[in-house]
This record gives C-alpha cells, structure tokens and sequence, in this order.
C-alpha cells in the first residue's frame, strides 16, 4: 500500500470517527429519565453521560441562581424533571462555546423568562428533539463538503515540496486535517458568538 493509499485509510477512519460521534452522542429524549430526581442523581447522571463534563452541586446550583436553567419545582424533595435535564444537556454543549450569559441569550430566544413555563414559545421536549436531528446532521454535512478531501490535502503536501514520503507525508496531512478543522471550529464559534451578541442589540432598537 503506498502513502497515498495510507491517507485514504486515514480520512476513511476520522470519517468513522465523525459518523460515531454524530450518531451516538446525544441522548434520544424518549431515553432520559421519566421520573423526577435529586439533584445528586442530576449530577451522576450528567456525568456519566458527560465523560468530559465534571459537574458538581455547586455548578448547577449556580446555573439555578444566575437563571440560567429553571428553579427545581418547590416543595419536591426529587425537584429535578426531565425538563431540567433536557435544559443542562443543551446546556453541556453549549458550555465550550458560549460564556454563562451568552447561554442565557440563547435560551430566552426560545423561551423567554426562564423561570415561567408560559412563556415559551416551543416546548423544551421539541427543542431538545430538533437538536438532536441537527446534531445527527452536522459531522455527516460537515465530512461531506470539499475542503474534506484527501487530494486536497495529498496536493498541499506535494505543492510544499518536503521530499518526505510515507508516514511523515500522512502526519503532516492529518495535522492539515485537524488545523483545518480547528479553523472551521473557530469561525463557527466567533459566528455563534456575534449572532448571540448582536441579535439582542438588533431587537433593543
């Protein structure tokens, strides 16, 4: 097999990689818990989900005092509803996009005050299932597009004239794979940013 086939293997595998996660990460809805919880079987279960989420009493309480989730239901020992999980799940891959308040931005675009359910204007139910189709979607779209080729990047390393071939030639089109990544990554991340910023500014005037 020569390098160039080497590749191929490589892109063949991190498209395994994106089709793995795109399908297995969420949680279907029909698979959270029925039944209402404490809030320290809030946190085990976020965490056991989250592998590389570490939330403890403290961070959720805080997502409580700050509005970002909604208070648990009063008088409930096992305060926390489905409701509740579905708001922290979204809220899991928000957290390394988006600041605590850009969050808050995001959620009330849907459901205005978070703290009073007649007010929304679709239901968590049906925005936690839109997601996860969105979510389904995104890597798949994503690994689909162009700048996903493997001869783009096999022509880069051959237009850079490195004389190396074999194993050093399929490191440095995997790092132009992950810096290329990174940079869609980045403008995603600033877009979100400007949308969730701005769009409340626009609505202000």
């Amino acid at each position: 097999m020569d390098e160039h086939n080497n590749f191929e293997f490589e892109m063949e595998y991190i498209n395994k990689i994106a089709k793995n996660i795109s399908t297995n990460t969420i949680i279907p809805y029909e698979d959270l818990p029925r039944y209402d919880l404490f809030l320290s079987q809030v946190i085990d279960y976020l965490n056991d989900k989250f592998e590389e989420e570490n939330y403890t009493n403290n961070i959720v309480q805080n997502y409580i005092k700050n509005e970002v989730i909604s208070k648990p239901e009063d008088g409930k020992k096992r305060g926390y509803t489905k409701v509740h999980l579905t708001q922290l799940i979204l809220l899991s891959y928000m957290r390394p996009i988006l600041t605590t308040e850009e969050i808050k931005k995001v959620f009330a675009l849907a459901f205005n005050e978070i703290n009073n359910g007649k007010d929304d204007i679709i239901s968590w139910e049906n925005a936690y299932k839109i997601f996860s189709d969105l979510q389904k979607n995104s890597l798949e779209d994503l690994m689909s597009k162009e700048c996903f080729n493997e001869k783009r990047f096999q022509n880069i390393v051959k237009n850079m004239d490195l004389k190396i071939k074999g194993k050093e030639e399929e490191r440095i089109m995997v790092f132009f794979v992950v810096m290329s990544l990174i940079c869609q990554a980045s403008a995603i991340k600033k877009l979100v940013q400007n949308i969730v910023n701005n769009y409340e500014d626009k609505e202000d005037k």
